[in-house]
């Protein structure tokens, strides 16, 4: 039996006033329990709370100041969670609210509890719908309009899919708003597939998200063996086809060669507190050989960081590879520690910290951009 996780962005859920759009909800909770009848496990990731406060309140438009999107956020989250809880409920499917944060994903303790929380629900043979606590957020309210935080339900559960459910029928060559030639692209072999194509970001007033940051979500998960599919959610057959695994919308195919969990945890969720700037013979022994990053290779050090944070590595200006980041890694060293010994051999390194560890970034701990 599959695992599947589908989430529902705030086109979906809510209409233009932030009215909840029950026919689309509706079908869409009938399918959910038509695969939980079949014996599969479904988590729904949602947006629509913001928009749904703003219409209880009856804003003139989505605010702009955090407090009053936060505000707008708590007031709509309960109401949105009961009427997936009343729909799910009518085909017999229990459901349980979760509620997530940036933190949950980025420090590894609470991304391990998650996990383990979600599991059991899913033991349990109850739907998790799952939100970002946007009252406690900040960067998050306007971050992917809750894509990336599905992928990364996907990723943190193991699912075997991963459905985007959106306004659309799927990527397509260019905008079908502005142009009527415009294909739609049904398989992506590969995230390449799609360079030179025109992908945009949200244009409601009510979401933050838009196709860019859903195939952005689809190459997470993807990169983690994790297939995924940008689908139209106002089309009951599609939805159906979709949560199915059936061909529908747009298909992204699950990459070879898989990352493990906790690279792509490091990769996607554990935000960077600064930079390392490393000469060239350090970037090629990153890049080709998988070494891990020593003092010796860093010529610089940007932000204030601590042990244990992520830190961006990039290559020196003029490096062959310049253009963009080579990884992402967790520091054995403080900015601090490190601007006092960078460029300095190990040896050198011992004398002025006996204690520290041989590496800037351990191999184990550093991920390839």
């Amino acid at each position: 039996m599959a695992s599947v996780v589908v989430k529902l962005g705030s086109s979906i859920v809510a209409d233009l006033r932030g009215e909840v759009r029950l026919e689309v909800l509706g079908p869409v909770c009938e399918a959910v329990a038509a695969r939980h009848l079949a014996g599969d496990s479904v988590l729904l990731v949602t947006s629509g709370a913001i928009a749904r406060g703003i219409r209880i309140m009856d804003l003139p438009s989505r605010p702009a100041a955090m407090s009053e999107l936060q505000a707008a956020s708590a007031v709509g989250q309960g109401p949105l969670y009961r009427v997936y809880d009343e729909l799910l409920a009518e085909h017999g499917v229990p459901s349980a609210q979760v509620l997530l944060t940036f933190f949950d994903m980025s420090a590894r303790t609470h991304y391990l509890n998650a996990r383990h929380t979600l599991r059991k629900l899913l033991d349990w043979r109850v739907a998790p719908v799952i939100n970002e606590n946007d009252t406690t957020t900040t960067d998050e309210i306007s971050f992917g309009d809750n894509d990336f935080l599905a992928a990364q339900v996907a990723i943190l559960v193991g699912a075997d899919r991963l459905v985007l459910l959106t306004d659309t029928d799927g990527v397509h060559t260019s905008d079908p708003a502005r142009d009527s030639s415009a294909q739609l692209v049904s398989e992506v072999a590969s995230p390449s597939a799609l360079e030179g194509l025109e992908i945009g970001f949200s244009a409601s007033p009510l979401g933050s998200g838009g196709m860019r940051s859903k195939v952005l979500a689809a190459e997470m998960a993807t990169a983690a063996g994790i297939p995924a599919t940008i689908a139209r959610g106002t089309d009951p057959e599609a939805v159906r086809a979709a949560l199915a695994g059936e061909a529908a919308g747009t298909r992204f195919a699950p990459q070879s060669g898989r990352v493990s969990s906790f690279k792509l945890w490091l990769r996607y969720a554990k935000p960077s507190h600064g930079a390392l700037t490393v000469d060239e013979g350090a970037e090629r022994a990153l890049r080709d050989r998988g070494t891990s990053l020593l003092p010796v290779g860093i010529v610089g050090v940007t932000g204030d960081f601590g042990v244990g944070d992520a830190v961006e590595v990039r290559p020196a200006a003029g490096a062959g590879s310049a253009a963009r980041p080579i990884g992402k890694g967790i520091v054995n060293y403080s900015s601090e520690e490190l601007r006092r010994i960078q460029g300095m051999k190990s040896e050198r390194v011992r004398e002025l910290l006996p204690r520290a560890a041989p590496e800037a970034v351990h191999r184990d701990y550093f991920v390839l951009d």
